[in-house]
Parts: C-alpha cells; structure tokens; sequence
C-alpha cells in the first residue's frame, strides 16, 4: 500500500505531515503561512490561513497538470470566394466551441489564475478519429452541423479545424491562494472546510467536492475541482436548516454539519449527476442536554465529539441510510477527531493536545478498542547538525532533568477507565523497574570510567569527571524539585480551554545518559535544550489509507543513536567481537565433524521410501456426457536408491460398478493451473498431450483451501521430480491468465530454432505468488507488472508466496499484495405498448439479471466475489463507463437480445440494458512490491540483448489517464527507478513499446499509431512524434516492438505486421495482415513473436486465450509462416521480451531432429508416456 500523509497544525500555526511510513512529523514545505484549519485529500490539502483566505497545497508529481484548450474555426464555401470566414446569419459563429453555439475567438481565452502557465502557442490538430488530415487540419461536411471527414468531395460546403492550446498548473507543493468570493454579497469570511467526494459513484477520476462554511453558518460548494483544475471554478451557495458551525466530507456520499444549537444534519440525494445532494435531514445530538461541536465523516462511520468532550460513534450509516440508526458513546475525551479512507480514526485529546490513533478498527468492527498515543518526533525550524534538539532525538541529555510527558505511549480503553488504581499500579512497576535500571548502571557506569580514566589525559579526564559529577547529580530524586512548565508562543489561535500539563516525568537514566556520548561531547560545549511537547490545535486524516494490518511507527520512541553506541561498548570492541565470533564458528565445526566420525560405521536406515497424500475430490469426464464425478485421488512420491524422486498421481473413479484409473507422472505435467469458477473449487492438470487436445484433467476440491493444498503439493513435487525449484532465471517467458495469477516458463536455446523448433506445448510453467493484470520483462531479469486496480509492481527477485509455503517459497524477498477488481451484472428490459420498458421479457429472454452473455442469471443477492480470497469493499453501482456508451441513466439500447448496443435510442430499439458494478479487494503474498504513486495503465521494458553500457534501463509506461510516461534511474539493483518524465502529447494513449535500438511506437486512445524520434540513452524521453497511419478502417490497440519488427493488434482482433522498417526509415512503410483471432502480441528481442490467440480449435471445443509461437521466423521471414499452439485457455497475457537465448547454429542431422534431442537433453525429462486405463 503507498504512503499517505496525515496533515495536523499545531497552536503555532504551523502545518505539519505524518507520512504511514515514517516516524516523524515533518514541516510543511511552504513555512510563509500560518493556519487554522486544514482538510486533506489523496492529491492536495486545502487550508484556510490566519488571513481568513482559502488556500489549496498540491502535491508535487512526476506528472504535471495540463488542461487542454480548444477552440474551432468554421468556414462555408461560396462561389466567389471559396472557402471564407463569410457565414450565414443562420449558421454558427466563426470561432466556436465544439457544439458551435458558443463564441470562442482565440483571444477569448485567458488564464484562470497566476498559478497558470501556457505551454505554448495556439496550433492546428491535423488529426481526425486516429487518422491524419490534410494540411492545414480541415475536415468537411455538407453542413453544420454533419458528419466531418478529412476528405474534400463535391457536395462540401462547410468545413471547420481544431486549434489546441496547453495550460499547465506549476504551483506544486506551495500553498495558491484561491480568489475570494466573486460576489460582494457574501464578505464573511470562511470558518472550516473540507474535501471528499472523489469516490462518488461513477465519479470521474480526479473530481473532489469541496464544501465550506463562512463566520455567519452559510454552507458553500466550490464548482469544478478536479485534477485538471485543482483551484475549481467559482463558490455556490447550498440552502442550510441553520447556522452551521462545522462540515465534514467524506470519500463517498457521505456529508454531515453541525448546528449552532448542537444538532447534527446529514445531505441527502448526493449522486454522480447532483454531487452537492437534495435535501437536509436532522440528526438529534446523542442526549438532550449535550450539544455536538464537531463531527468527522468516513466511509461507512461518523464520529462525534459532544461539548462535554465526550466522543461518539454513530452506527448503521451506509450509501443507502447516510443518517445511521444510533449513537454509541466511546471511551476518551478529545477535543476533535478525524476519520480517515479506511475509516480509521485520530482524535486530539482535551488533556495534553496529543494526537491518538483508534487502534482494532476492522470491517466488522468498525468502533475499534482503544485509543494509542502518537509519539512521532517532530522536526522543527531550529534543529542542526550537532545541536541540542538533535542530541534529544538520540536519547542524549545534558545539564538539567529533562521534562517529558511518559503519557505519550499510554494506552486508554475501557477497563482503563473501570478500574480506579491501574494507575497506581503502573506508578509503581515503572518507579521499582526505574530504580532497578539506575542501580545497573551506576555499576556499568563506574568500571567504564575507570578504565577511561586510565586512558586519557589529565584534561580529558577533567570533562571526564565533570561528566560523572553530572550524572550523579542526574540521578538524585526529583521529587523535591518544581514543576518547570514550558511557556508557549501563541499565535492568533483561541486556546483559552487549555491547561497546560504540569507534572514532572523522569527518563530512564539508560536513555538520559550515554557514556560515549561523553567522552565525543564534552560538558559545556552543547546548548542546553529541553524539546517542546507538541501541542496541537487541528487534524486532518481524510486522505490517509490505512489497512488494519499496516504496521505503523508511530508508537515507538526512536533510540538514539548514542546510546546504541554506548550499549555496544558495554560489552567489548569490534575486534574482541570479531575473534569471538571466530571462536565460536571453530568450535561448531569441530563438534559437527565429531559427531559425524561417531556414526560413519552406521548403515544407511532408509534406503527407499515412499510417502502418500490421498483425499476426495470430482472430476470432469473425458467422455460425454460430460459432467462432475466423485472420485478417489491419490498422489504417491517415491526415491529409488539413486536418490531421484519421482511420483505419480492417480485419480480412481466407478464406471459400471467397476473400480478404474487413470494416471499421470508428474515429471511429464506441464502447468498446474487454478480454474476460477462460481460454482466448484478447481484446478486444471497438463500435459504435453493434453494440451494439444485442449482437454487437461480438470479436479475440482471441496473447498478453497483444499484445493490450495493440493495445488502447493503438486507443485512442489513437480519441482523436485526436474530440479528445478528456485527462482525464474533472467530469461523467463512470463504469462499471466484472465484470473490474474502469474506463471513462468524457462526457455529452451532451440525453442526459437529453425526449422524445427521445440513444441510449444512442451514448455513447463511454474505459478509464482502474487496477482496481475499485466506483466512485462526483460534479460536482465527486471520485471514489472501492473495489476487490475493499476497499480504498478516490480519483481524482487524471490519465488513463491500466496499458498506456496516452506520449500515452495522463498524466505525473504515476499512481500504483501493488494488487487481491486470489479465485478459487473446486467439489468435487461423489454418495451411493451402497455408499460415501456420492464422487466417482464419474452419466455425467449434472457434473465432480466445476467452476466454480460445472458446465459447464466446473476442478481445482487446471488453475485459472489471471485472467491473466498476477495472481499467486497463497495456497494453495487452503475457503470456508465460501459464499451458502446450509456445515458445519463446508465442504459443501452438494441433492437433485441443479442445485439450491437449504443447509448442512443431509436425507434427501432425494443430492449435495453444497464451494467452494474461492484469492487472486490484480494490480500495475497508475492515477490512483488508496489511502485508509487502513479497508476499505470501499460507499461515496456527495453529488450536488452546485452547489459547497457551506462547500466540504464529504458521504462516507458502509459498512466490510467493517458499519460505517456519515461522512467528514470532504473537499473539492474534499482529495477523500481527513481522517478517518472512526462513526455508530451497532443491526446491520451493506451498502448506503448520500446524496441532494442530505442524505437519507442505508441497508440492514442482513437486508435492512432504514433512514432517518437530521436530517442537515446542520453535522450531518453526523445524529441517529437510522428503520426503513422493504421490500417484502413481499422483502430489499433495495442502493439510490440522487437529489434527489427513492430507487431499490432486492432480492436477486432488482428495480428499486423509492419513493412520496410530499416535502420534508416524506422518508421517503416505500410501494415501487413498475419492473422486474426489476436488478444495480445509480444515481439521479443530476437523479433520473435509470442501471441494470446482466440478460438484455437481442441479435441472437444474452441479454447480462448490460447499462448501461441510463430514459427519460422528469421531475417530473411521475418513474418514467419505458421502458429505453434501452447498452453491454454485462459490466458491472458504472455510477454518473451526477456528471452534472448540465440537459437543453435550447428547444421541439422539426417532425420531432421536435432532440436527435440537438444530439448530432450538440455531437460532431462523421462520418455516415460502417460497410460490411460479403461
């Protein structure tokens, strides 16, 4: 999970950060400014300063804000003139929007603040549906307003271009002002704000509702925040019950204010369509006579402080019921809290101004157990190198007793608060184990300075002393001494509630003094300096993700680097340590050889043994009528007295009443495949035979786990019938399915040998631990993958995770993994002349709730996550994303069941339907970690045939908006990189790749096909683009590059094969058609080509998702002639870009088989034949 921030201000005014993966609180970096209030988000924080102005901080990102300006020219031909800007009164203006009814002359367009910058001048976009016009970017229709076309013909007469023009946001990590209200009327100034919304239903990436409440108690919206405009438009006022004193926004619909009078209010009907909501329903405060002063809105949880600083926690609140059923009062007194996107909690308490953090918050318990103080270090303006305030943060104290609050690791729940002397228990534990600690070292401390003494000189000794005197005088009781109350500096912040803590805390002696910190800082020479508690006076924690499994470091104190120091010198030098360790090495090894001379007369016990797994399970007949059968299965694993294991798996079934098998070795099994189905929990067995025939042996578990089980054996014994565990080698062919899990194959040096390769059927897969929607490789053994929430990660090096355990997985190198995906129904109507549209249908129909083929009926109620792994984390909702296009009320319409669907009606469409979805989260383990914070949408490595001089790997990545993106410093021991360059373009892309000599190609989302020159090592981001035309009619996709060849896939499927590409004319000529039924292609560095087939024909039926090889390519073939049908179906995706094994060169023998002998001996395989008994 990435890190995110937790913004507070403090009694000074100051705003500060708390990252999830850090220990301290770091300073904002804009210090100009001093602030009230701040609400945070993912991407930015507003705040509103001590000036009463509102201010909004944006985060600092590789990607920079760019919004696109457009305007078009219109034009109608006449016979004197030709085309001219003389247009009929009737038709539209000159210079318009795209829609032609609004006025948009070129000079019109101005800069909506200072914190905007123009990239660069007006141009013309000569581009139209993905293809390239004439010069000049005219496009020509027979009216206004038509169909436009980039061809001029005779009927003509009007005809219009695109002028486009670039603005870029560049106030990044400073605080931009935001214009006050444009409206005079309103001039009282704004008392709190706050930011959520960006997970509205349907919402569109990047969109955030601000809210904001003025001195007088009016609520007001801010128009228009997005990403593309982090400053919004302007400020609308929304109708209140009241005078509103505090507004709280969360991620989703949730948005709840308090009343001056201590009541609560929650908005009603917020939507996609209607984000600032309906209406205003009142919510009583949870007694009587206690009024609410401050409320914080999560997910599915509102919290709330009453005036008599009591917390509570409002349950039952959802999308569908926002006002919750009941208060529940909390254990605690704050003076505020917040919540943050996985609904956990802070708060400040009203007793020291400590930030707290609710600890056990769960999905199914969402009130937690006990509040657990922050003790994060806080950086200040005043710390140096060497100074006082550093010494502090290393356990180092000089001069007088230092006053600490202990209670900043307390803990309060609620047997705390029940029982009244578990304080004074603990006064005493912690006062007998204080004395216990001084008495330790005060001996430590006197045979230490002895031998220092002994050591140094006379004016050494002297600080030596002085030092000693002082530790003396540091150990005397502190009971007879004042409280020393540390003075504040208040700014304009009303603090007139607050007592400051007056009572006096001792440290340990062990962390106060440090005797190497001593003997290298002499007394005197160090200021004397006691570090301010922090005080602080607003928290924000609405952008901060937090998983209940996170581990956080913000409940230990650091140690200091000093005392560490002293510690270690305790006990003996880095050289006694060094022969010590030497000694003992000497000693085990002696004692393992003489233990082992004892049993050398011994005989062998074991010489050959066998060990068994049996269980029940189904299977899936091979005969017809095909169906589920309960059967016996049995693994047997077995070492012959060469020490070679072997082992066999048997599956026992009843065929008319009489007992049968069949059998497989496992060193001839291919892959061992999980099947993801609704139904049944099972797992697929290949074989190089079976796979031919698209017909493996399908076992189905009774549960999960079960199946879990049995895949991790099989596996493991598998690996150990090869040799071949471990993790994959640089020149792995990497392949993930349509259920996201990952496998990897070790190629063969005649698996691309000609004319007679190794069958691609006989290549062994090993599953690895983790989930991925993409993956993508190369020589050097760097590995990115991106997953269905598009979040990048990169390969760590190890083998194993998920329920790969002990000798299946690697011990280091695993990491915890996080996967979103969605799950989608569809609603389906029929129009009858008596109601329109319902759900009543013909007996004929489909169901009226289905899966996307209408096949199979799925409801809400009925509609599973993919498996017992994933949990649901959002509520089912209308996907207005769907391909083809939706209105505003989600639904699609056609003339019948199944058909070509628009988002348009017609007179002709008598049935509809909508898609609903609903987001699944899976927590698994891999060899994986994730890349922050950009999301990816596609991502390519350079093929490197050898390592690169400067050790450089070119990355290049296409962002979930469209973003084309470079990464910088990536190389073999950085394989995750430093950070993204952002390379310029003129519309959003879906699909890029690198060659080996750094041909980068890129598709637009219009389905475009672009080329970028000039790129280098030195140059890594290149000069410009290059438009190359697709294929007639056609809408590419996704495409490959290798050293030589550039491969294509089009939106129906075909396989494209770029012409004339030479060293001198990268950009080739024209497109060749290779094949159709084409998924995915990937082109390696030996420019051989790898695909995801569809309806690839099998013993029994068409297989989808089918891993293929072209056969036959070479220099002087470079297309090849033929496919080599692979592992499948159900998969995904295959990437061969990291196998640059040269195929051998050695003439071949008489019978034409050299290849299969080379396979034969390079993998040891058995030519033992797999026997099927009736």
């Amino acid at each position: 999970m990435p890190s995110s921030l937790v913004w507070a201000v403090d009694v000074s005014g100051r705003v500060y950060t708390l990252s999830t993966v850090g220990q301290q609180w770091e300073l904002c970096k804009d210090r100009h400014l001093e602030f009230k209030r701040v609400a945070a988000a993912k991407q930015c924080c507003w705040g509103i300063a001590c000036d009463q102005q509102v201010y909004v901080y944006v985060h600092s990102s590789d990607v920079p804000i760019r919004y696109q300006e457009e305007a078009f020219e219109n034009q109608r031909w006449n016979p004197v003139d030709g085309f001219s800007d003389r247009l009929l009164p009737s038709d539209r203006w000159q210079w318009s929007d795209i829609t032609g009814l609004k006025h948009q002359p070129l000079n019109s367009f101005h800069l909506p603040s200072e914190h905007w910058d123009w990239e660069s001048d007006w141009y013309v976009d000569e581009n139209i549906g993905g293809e390239p016009t004439e010069k000049g970017g005219w496009t020509y229709a027979m009216d206004f307003p038509a169909t436009y076309t980039k061809d001029k013909k005779w009927n003509s007469c009007v005809r219009r271009r695109r002028w486009i023009r670039y603005r870029r946001y560049r106030s990044r990590d400073v605080w931009a002002k935001i214009s006050s209200f444009e409206d005079k009327k309103y001039p009282d100034p704004i008392n709190d704000i706050t930011v959520g919304g960006w997970e509205i239903t349907d919402e569109p990436v990047g969109y955030l509702s601000v809210w904001a409440v003025t001195l007088l108690g009016k609520i007001f919206y801010r128009e228009d925040v997005s990403h593309h405009n982090p400053e919004g438009a302007s400020w609308t006022q929304v109708d209140s019950p009241g005078e509103v004193i505090q507004i709280s926004c969360g991620p989703f619909d949730l948005l709840w204010a308090v009343l001056w009078e201590g009541q609560t209010v929650v908005r009603e009907g917020i939507s996609r369509d209607n984000p600032k909501g309906t209406s205003w329903k009142i919510v009583e405060a949870p007694s009587s006579n206690t009024a609410v002063v401050h409320v914080s809105v999560g997910v599915n949880v509102v919290w709330a402080v009453t005036r008599d600083k009591k917390v509570w926690f409002r349950r039952g609140v959802s999308s569908h019921n926002p006002a919750g059923s009941g208060w529940i009062g909390m254990v605690g007194e704050m003076l505020l809290v917040s919540v943050g996107l996985n609904d956990q909690v802070w708060g400040i308490s009203c007793d020291d101004r400590t930030v707290y953090y609710r600890q056990g918050i769960t999905v199914s318990e969402l009130s937690g157990k006990n509040w657990k103080a922050v003790v994060a270090g806080r950086e200040d303006d005043r710390s140096q190198t060497g100074s006082a305030s550093s010494l502090f943060s290393a356990g180092c104290f000089f001069g007088e007793e230092v006053q600490v609050p202990t209670h900043n690791n307390s803990e309060f729940s609620e047997p705390d608060r029940l029982s009244g002397n578990s304080a004074d228990a603990d006064s005493a534990a912690e006062s007998s184990q204080l004395g216990a600690h001084c008495q330790i070292t005060e001996a430590s401390n006197s045979s230490v300075l002895q031998e220092m003494e002994e050591q140094s000189t006379s004016g050494f000794n002297r600080d030596v002393k002085d030092s000693e005197q002082m530790l003396t005088e540091q150990r005397q009781p502190s009971s007879q001494q004042e409280p020393q109350v540390v003075m504040h500096k208040w700014s304009n912040v009303n603090l007139a509630d607050f007592q400051p803590h007056t009572e006096t805390y001792a440290k340990d002696p062990l962390e106060t003094s440090s005797l190497s910190s001593i003997a290298v800082y002499p007394v005197g020479t160090e200021d004397r300096y006691v570090e301010e508690h922090s005080y602080w006076a607003w928290l924000s924690c609405s952008g901060c993700e937090i998983d209940c499994h996170t581990p956080l470091k913000w409940f230990t104190a650091q140690q200091g680097l000093a005392s560490s120091v002293a510690a270690m010198s305790l006990f003996a030098t880095p050289a006694e340590t060094e022969t010590w360790k030497k000694q003992i090495f000497e000693q085990l090894n002696e004692r393992t050889k003489r233990e082992q001379n004892n049993f050398q007369h011994y005989e062998q016990a074991i010489e050959q043994h066998v060990w068994v797994k049996k269980g029940s399970m189904q299977w899936w007949k091979d005969w017809k009528p095909h169906k589920w059968m309960d059967v016996q299965v049995m693994l047997e694993q077995f070492k012959g007295y060469d020490g070679k294991q072997d082992s066999i798996l048997f599956v026992y079934y009843m065929h008319y009443g009489e007992k049968k098998y069949i059998h497989v070795f496992l060193n001839e099994v291919t892959v061992l495949v999980p099947v993801l189905s609704d139904t049944r929990h099972s797992f697929a067995v290949y074989t190089p035979e079976r796979t031919k025939q698209r017909w493996p042996i399908r076992l189905a578990a009774a549960t999960e786990q079960e199946m879990h089980d049995w895949l991790a054996v099989l596996n493991l014994a598998c690996c150990e019938c090869r040799g071949s565990q471990g993790p994959p080698s640089h020149q792995a062919v990497w392949s993930v399915t349509c259920n996201g899990d990952i496998f990897f194959s070790e190629p063969y040096q005649c698996l691309e040998a000609v004319p007679y390769p190794v069958p691609c059927d006989q290549m062994v897969w090993r599953q690895i631990g983790g989930h991925l929607r993409q993956i993508e490789c190369n020589s050097l053994g760097i590995v990115w993958g991106i997953g269905y929430d598009n979040n990048p990660w990169v390969y760590t090096g190890g083998y194993g995770g998920g329920f790969f355990q002990g000798l299946a997985s690697s011990t280091n190198n695993i990491y915890a993994q996080t996967d979103v995906k969605c799950v989608y129904i569809y609603e389906n109507q029929r129009w009858n002349p008596v109601t329109g549209y319902s759900s009543r249908g013909l007996p004929t129909d489909r169901y009226m709730w289905s899966d996307a083929s209408g096949l199979q009926e799925q409801t809400k109620t009925n509609t599973k996550p993919l498996s017992p792994q994933w949990t649901w984390t959002s509520d089912w909702y209308i996907d207005f994303k769907t391909p083809g296009g939706t209105d505003r009320e989600g639904w699609q319409y056609a003339a019948d069941f199944p058909a070509s669907y628009s988002g348009y009606k017609t007179m002709k469409d008598f049935v509809r339907r909508r898609r609903w979805a609903r987001k699944c989260k899976l927590t698994t383990t891999g060899p994986w970690l994730e890349v922050p914070p950009i999301l990816l949408w596609d991502i390519s490595l350079i093929p490197s045939i050898s390592a690169p001089q400067d050790g450089h790997v070119a990355v290049w990545g296409i962002s979930n908006k469209g973003d084309v993106l470079c990464r910088i410093g990536v190389t073999k021991q950085n394989p995750s990189g430093t950070s993204w360059l952002h390379v310029g373009t003129d519309q959003p892309f879906v699909s890029v790749s690198i060659g080996v000599f750094y041909q980068v190609w890129a598709i637009a989302r219009d389905g475009s096909a672009f080329y970028r020159g000039s790129v280098t090592s030195e140059n890594p981001a290149g000069d410009c683009w290059y438009h190359i035309l697709s294929p007639l009619k056609q809408k590419l996709k996704q495409l490959s590059v290798g050293r030589t060849t550039v491969c294509a896939v089009d939106e129906s499927c075909n396989l494209w094969f770029r012409q004339g590409i030479t060293p001198s004319y990268p950009q080739g000529s024209s497109w060749e058609h290779i094949s159709t039924n084409v998924r995915k292609v990937s082109v390696g560095p030996l420019d051989q080509i790898w695909i995801i087939a569809d309806k690839v024909q099998g013993s029994h039926s068409l297989s989808c998702g089918t891993v293929c090889h072209r056969t036959g390519v070479n220099p002087l073939e470079p297309k090849g002639h033929s496919w080599d049908y692979g592992i499948g179906g159900g998969w995904d995706h295959v990437t061969v870009r990291g196998n640059s094994l040269e195929p051998p060169r050695n003439s071949l023998d008489e019978s034409g088989n050299r290849s299969e002998k080379l396979y034969r001996q390079e993998s040891g395989r058995d030519e033992r034949k797999n026997s099927n008994e009736e």
